[in-house]
């Protein structure tokens, strides 16, 4: 349930600009994203910084884009992200010494895991799903601002909503089949 609200704000944007047009998705996409803030401070208490960070950007190029009226704003936004999620893995990797990827997938596969086996994943296999996602994000910031300015806005739209979605989904199992055989077994059930 969680994942499918984080994309409320994409989807109300991909089906306002099919609706109505870019400044419309443009300004709901920034309401939206502003209640999701709100939200999540009601119900958690806290926001996460990912949150305020995607707030924030949609904040500052939606605002540009409404009051420039001009969409190549808007069309920078999920470039910047993925830009800088990139470079975070990046920089947290080899600058800091510490693995994004493992603490956000180590603490998940924890509380998934019900048979309480240990679940021991090979620091080698850290880095490459680390290089992997910063791979992937680095690409789709470059996909995305080339397809923003050499394909139609609405192609732009649908490849932001779809294309994006769909890499992500890919990424995501292939990472999960990396790290499947590392996951516990299942018990039998006693006889």
């Amino acid at each position: 349930m969680h994942a499918f609200i984080e994309y409320i704000p994409l989807i109300l944007f991909f089906a306002v600009f099919k609706l109505v047009d870019i400044y419309w998705a443009t300004g709901l996409l920034m309401v939206t994203t502003l209640i999701q803030v709100a939200y999540s401070y009601y119900k958690h208490g806290t926001v996460p910084t990912r949150q305020w960070l995607f707030f924030g950007i949609a904040a500052v190029f939606g605002t540009l884009t409404l009051v420039l009226h001009d969409e190549q704003y808007i069309k920078w936004k999920a470039t910047l992200i993925y830009a800088g999620l990139s470079l975070t893995l990046l920089i947290s990797r080899y600058a800091l010494n510490k693995n994004l990827v493992k603490k956000g997938l180590s603490s998940i596969l924890e509380n998934a895991n019900d048979s309480k086996q240990e679940i021991s994943v090979p620091e080698p296999l850290w880095n490459k799903l680390n290089l992997m996602w910063v791979a992937i994000t680095a690409g789709i910031a470059v996909l995305n601002i080339y397809i923003a300015y050499n394909f139609s806005l609405d192609f732009w739209v649908n490849f932001k909503v779809f294309g994006l979605m769909g890499i992500t989904f890919v990424s995501i199992f292939a990472t999960i089949i990396a790290l499947y055989k590392y996951l516990p077994d299942e018990e039998e059930p006693a006889k």
